[in-house]
């Protein structure tokens, strides 16, 4: 089964505006160049976990999601083949690219890429932070979570949690919102789907840090060079993450935060919250008045 979010890929005319946002800010580490100029960028001893590919506009490229092992990913590519999906394997200029020994990958319902991978590259000792951190919540537990916007909660479900195996952590019904949070290590979550109907898209990344001070001074830093605010300071009534969102170069937001809930499944328990959030989070007003990530109209008939 998945082990980990091991990577994500992203397109955008603005990839060389993350060479002094993700160092400056977020406190990654640039990794060399890919092939096409991409930013690369390191947050624990992993080869690279995140890339900003050039491109015409802004787009998700897709998501990496590790294995423990090739034996393990290939009896998994089986299984999906076994339920009618179509898994095509990644070619060896694509495993050099991402940093893997064998990759396979699907498109979910909307077109969203989503690639599997056994023996991500590592280089034990040899990460260092782009700013003064304490460091990433990574290794064991991947890289972070994503959100993705779907137009429907019950396709995505039906994707996600009974053909792709992520199991359900919990889920955040309010009026105006739907979201299902899946896990698949001990991260409270790696994966989350909002429902907006008629609409596809990449609304964030999470970034978990090891310390509160190093959430509140990427806050600091974040106002002082200029990248909008989207929510303030808060803390979330699911996985307890104190965290902010915030604007990147490309469309979509990364929330940075810490002290994450860690889930045992011999033990959890999915519920239901009202509300996403036990305090802050307020939307500013940059927040109000822009898009919430990457979006795209999405017509059910164009499939």
């Amino acid at each position: 089964m998945i082990r980990e979010l091991a990577y994500l890929r992203v397109a955008s005319p603005r990839h060389e505006d993350w060479v002094a946002y993700a160092t400056e800010v977020l406190g990654c580490q640039l990794a060399p160049r890919g092939t096409d100029g991409s930013v690369r960028l390191r947050v624990d001893d992993a080869a690279h976990r995140i890339t900003i590919a050039p491109g015409e506009e802004d787009a998700f490229e897709g998501a990496g999601w590790g294995f423990a092992n090739e034996t393990e990913l290939a009896a998994y590519v089986e299984r999906l083949r076994g339920a009618g999906l179509t898994v095509t394997e990644g070619t060896p200029e694509e495993c050099a690219d991402r940093a893997v020994a064998g990759m396979w990958w699907v498109t979910d319902p909307w077109g969203n890429r989503h690639e599997f991978v056994w023996g991500q590259h590592r280089h034990p000792g040899t990460f260092w932070p782009g700013r003064r951190i304490s460091g990433f919540v990574s290794d064991d537990f991947g890289l972070g979570h994503i959100v993705l916007i779907a137009p429907s909660m019950a396709e995505a479900d039906a994707f996600y949690g009974d053909l792709l195996g992520f199991t359900l952590s919990d889920r955040v019904n309010e009026e105006f919102m739907k979201v299902r949070f899946y896990h698949c290590n001990g991260r409270h979550h790696s994966l989350g789907v909002a429902e907006v109907p008629g609409t596809v898209g990449f609304n964030h990344l999470m970034l978990e840090v090891r310390d509160l001070d190093d959430v509140g001074t990427g806050y600091d830093l974040a106002r002082e060079k200029g990248h909008p605010i989207v929510r303030a300071l808060g803390r979330h009534t699911n996985d307890l993450m104190t965290s902010f969102y915030m604007s990147t170069p490309s469309s979509f937001q990364i929330e940075y935060g810490c002290g994450g809930l860690v889930v045992d499944d011999r033990t959890w328990v999915a519920s239901t919250n009202d509300r996403p959030s036990l305090w802050g989070h307020e939307l500013t007003d940059w927040g109000r008045h822009n898009p919430p990530g990457i979006l795209n109209k999405f017509e059910a008939a164009a499939r």
